[in-house]
C-alpha cells in the first residue's frame, strides 16, 4: 500500500486536529434517533445510573407507605391487598431494579475510563442491556399501577406463588420481570470481563488493575454464575402456571423446597454482587481524601475473590427454619461465620490507610466514615444470625429486617452516595455543593439509625416481618411510630441529595479535570470525557499513574482516526496484541430489546407469544448482524 493510500494513524496527526478527527469518528448523531441509536458506554452508564435512581425513589415512596401504615396499631392506610403489592414491588424494585443494576451502571461507565480504552466491549450488547432492563421496570410499575401489581413477596415463596394459591397474572409478572433483569445483567457483566481482560492500556499488568475494576470482575463472574440459578427458578415457576408443569407441587413429584434452595443460591451471593462493587468504590476513593496509596492492595483483591467463592456456601442459612439435617446447617453456620473473614480484612486494610494518611474531610469521606460504622453494625448482626438457634428465634422477624438493610444500606448505598459525589465531576464537569453534601450525609445516617436501628428491639419482641397491621395489646406501637417518623429525617436527606444533583448539573461549580488529585486513569482525561476517552491511549507504569507519572504520561500510538479502533492487549502483563474495530451506532439493539420484549410479555397471557414472537426478534437480531461491508460495521 501506497503512503498516500494508508490509513490515516495518530501517530501522524497532531494534537490539536487529532481531537476534532477522533471526536467526528466516535461521536453520537444528533437528534431523538442518533440518541436511540447510540453505543458509547458513558451516554449508556448515565441512563443506567439515572434510571436506577429514578427506581430508588419510587421504591422509597413505597417504603414510605409502608412505615406510616404501621406508624399506630389497626392502621387504615392501605387495605391489605395494596399492602401486599407495596411491599412485594418495595423489595422486587429495590433488589432488582436499583440494587444490582446502579453498581453495574457504575462500572458501565467507569470501567473503560480506569482501564484506559475508548469503549466498552461489546457495545451494542451494551445498548441492548439498558432497553431490556428499562423494560423490564416499566412492566414491574405499570402492572402496580393498573392494579396487578406482584403480590407474593420479592423472594416469591412457593406453593404461595404458585397456581393454586395465586390465581391471576401477579405472580406471572414478577417472574417475566426476573428474565428482564437477569438477562440486562448477565450481558454487563459479560462485557465486563472481556473489556478488562482484553482492552487494558499496555502496562496496566494485573497487579496494576485499579481496585474498584477488581471488584467489578469478582462481581461479574458472580452474576455469570449466580443468576442462571434465579432464572431458572422463575421460568419453572412460569411454566408451572402457564403450562401445567409440577415442578413444585409435591402432590406431582415437585418439591417447594426447591424454589428456596435455587432462588437463595442466587439471593445470597446477590447480596455480595450488591457489595463487592461498593468495596472497590471505597478502595478507589479512599487515596483521593488521604493522600496516600491504598494499603494492601493484595490483600484487598484477594478478600473480594475469597468473598466470591465463599458467597455461594451461604445460601442455606436462609433455611434453618425448614426442617433441613442439622449436620448440613452446621457447615453453613460455619461457612456464613468464615465470609467475614475477608470482610474484616477490607476493613482494617480502610483503617491501615486512613491511619497513616492525612485524611480530608470532604462529603465523599464522610459516607465513607458512615459506610464503615453502618456496615461493621450490620456485618456483626449477620454473624449472629448463622447461629441455627438464635436464627430460629428471630427468622421472618423485623431483627432480619434491620440486619439486611444495614448491610444493603449501609454496605451500599452508603459508598454509592459517596461514589456519586466523587465522580459526579468527572460525568458532568461540575461539582456537587459541598455545604448541601454535609447536611445529606448527616441527615441520612441519622434518620438511618435512628429508622433501622430499633426493628432490631422490635425483632427481638416478636414482631413479624411481613405484617399488615397489628393490635393494640402488644408492645410495639411505640417503637413503630418512632421508626416512622425517622423515616422522615432519612428522606430528607435523600431528597436534598437529588435536589442537590439537580441543580449542580446546571449551576455547580467547575471541575476541571482532577479536582480531587486522584491517582487513577478516569481522571486522565477531561471531565467530562469526549466521546472517545483518550484521544492516546495512555501507558501504565504503576498501579496509581497519575502519582507515579510526574510529567507527561507516556502514550501509545498507532490507532486509525478515521474509523472506531481500540487496542487489544494480553490477559496477564496487558501487552499491546492488535488493533480492533469497535461497532459505530445501530438502531437494531434498540429493535432487538422491543421485540424480546414483547415476546416476554406476551408469554405472561400466552405460551404461544414464544413461538410467534421468535419471529421479530429474529428479523431484529439478522439486522443487528447483517454485513455491511467494513468489518467496523460488522462488529
Amino acid at each position: 500500500m501506497s503512503a498516500a493510500s494508508s490509513p490515516p494513524l495518530d501517530i501522524d496527526i497532531r494534537h490539536e486536529e487529532l481531537d476534532g478527527r477522533l471526536a467526528e469518528t466516535w461521536r453520537t448523531r444528533p437528534g431523538f434517533w442518533g440518541a436511540l441509536a447510540t453505543v458509547d458506554h458513558k451516554v449508556i452508564g448515565r441512563r443506567y445510573i439515572a434510571t436506577a435512581f429514578v427506581f430508588l425513589i419510587l421504591g422509597g415512596i413505597l417504603a414510605l407507605a409502608m412505615r406510616w401504615q404501621l406508624a399506630r396499631p389497626e392502621g387504615r392506610l392501605v387495605s391489605p391487598d395494596l399492602y401486599n403489592q407495596i411491599f412485594t414491588m418495595h423489595g422486587a424494585n429495590m433488589m432488582f431494579l436499583f440494587a444490582v443494576p446502579v453498581m453495574e451502571a457504575m462500572a458501565v461507565y467507569l470501567v473503560p475510563l480506569m482501564l484506559g480504552t475508548r469503549n466498552i466491549a461489546f457495545p451494542r450488547l451494551n445498548a441492548f442491556s439498558y432497553w431490556i432492563y428499562l423494560a423490564g421496570g416499566i412492566l414491574l410499575w405499570v402492572s402496580f399501577a393498573l392494579n396487578m401489581g406482584p403480590d407474593i413477596g420479592w423472594f416469591g415463596y412457593v406453593p404461595l406463588s404458585g397456581p393454586q394459591f395465586s390465581p391471576g397474572k401477579r405472580a406471572d409478572i414478577w417472574a417475566q420481570m426476573i428474565t428482564f433483569t437477569e438477562i440486562a445483567a448477565l450481558a454487563v457483566a459479560v462485557e465486563i470481563v472481556v473489556t478488562v481482560f482484553k482492552q487494558r492500556a499496555p502496562g496496566m499488568t494485573l497487579d496494576r488493575i485499579p481496585l474498584f475494576v477488581w471488584a467489578m470482575l469478582v462481581t461479574s463472574f458472580l452474576v455469570m454464575l449466580a443468576m442462571p440459578a434465579i432464572m431458572v427458578a422463575s421460568t419453572s415457576l412460569i411454566l408451572d402456571r402457564l403450562v401445567g408443569t409440577h415442578f413444585y407441587n409435591p402432590a406431582e413429584g415437585g418439591d417447594v423446597l426447591l424454589w428456596q434452595h435455587l432462588f437463595w443460591f442466587f439471593g445470597h451471593p446477590e447480596v455480595y454482587i450488591i457489595f463487592l462493587p461498593a468495596t472497590g468504590m471505597i478502595s478507589s476513593m479512599l487515596p483521593a481524601f488521604v493522600r496516600r496509596p491504598v494499603f494492601g492492595y493484595l490483600p484487598l483483591v484477594l478478600s473480594m475473590v475469597t468473598i466470591g467463592i465463599l458467597s455461594f456456601g451461604l445460601w442455606v442459612h436462609h433455611m434453618f427454619t425448614t426442617g433441613l439435617p442439622r449436620l448440613g446447617e452446621s457447615f453453613f453456620t460455619a461457612s456464613s461465620m468464615a465470609i467475614a473473614v475477608p470482610a474484616g480484612v477490607q476493613i482494617f486494610c480502610w483503617i491501615a490507610t486512613i491511619w497513616d494518611g492525612r485524611p480530608v474531610y470532604r462529603t465523599p469521606f464522610l459516607f465513607i466514615l458512615a459506610f464503615f460504622f453502618t456496615f461493621v453494625l450490620g456485618g456483626m448482626t449477620g454473624v449472629m444470625v448463622a447461629s441455627v438457634p438464635l436464627d430460629t428465634q428471630v427468622h421472618d422477624t423485623y431483627f432480619v429486617v434491620a440486619h439486611f438493610h444495614y448491610v444493603l444500606i449501609g454496605g451500599a448505598v452508603f459508598p454509592l452516595m459517596a461514589a456519586i459525589y466523587f465522580w459526579y465531576p468527572k460525568m458532568v464537569g461540575r461539582m456537587m455543593s459541598e455545604r448541601i453534601g454535609r447536611w445529606v450525609a448527616g441527615l441520612t445516617f441519622v434518620g438511618f439509625n435512628l429508622a433501622f436501628f430499633p426493628m432490631h428491639i422490635l425483632g427481638l419482641q416478636g414482631m413479624p416481618r411481613r405484617i399488615y397491621t397489628y393490635q393494640t395489646d402488644v408492645p410495639w406501637s411505640g417503637l413503630n411510630l418512632f421508626v416512622s417518623l425517622s423515616t422522615v429525617i432519612l428522606a430528607a436527606g435523600f431528597l436534598l441529595f437529588f435536589i442537590d444533583a439537580v441543580r449542580s448539573a446546571r449551576r455547580g461549580e467547575p471541575a476541571g479535570e482532577n479536582p480531587w488529585g486522584a491517582p487513577s486513569l478516569e481522571w486522565a482525561t477531561t471531565s467530562p470525557p469526549p466521546p472517545y476517552n483518550f484521544a492516546r491511549i495512555p501507558v501504565v507504569t504503576g498501579r496509581n499513574p497519575l502519582w507515579d507519572e510526574r510529567g507527561d504520561m507516556p502514550v501509545a500510538s498507532g490507532l486509525r482516526v478515521d474509523r472506531r479502533e481500540l487496542l487489544i492487549t494480553s490477559v496477564a502483563d496487558a501487552i499491546p496484541e492488535a488493533r480492533d474495530s469497535s461497532p459505530r451506532d445501530s438502531i437494531w439493539p434498540f429493535w432487538a430489546a422491543i421485540a424480546t420484549s414483547a415476546m416476554l410479555i406476551g408469554s405472561i397471557f400466552s405460551p404461544w407469544a414464544v413461538v410467534w414472537g421468535s419471529i421479530p426478534v429474529a428479523i431484529t437480531l439478522v439486522g443487528w448482524f447483517w454485513p455491511k461491508g467494513t468489518p467496523e460495521d460488522d462488529a
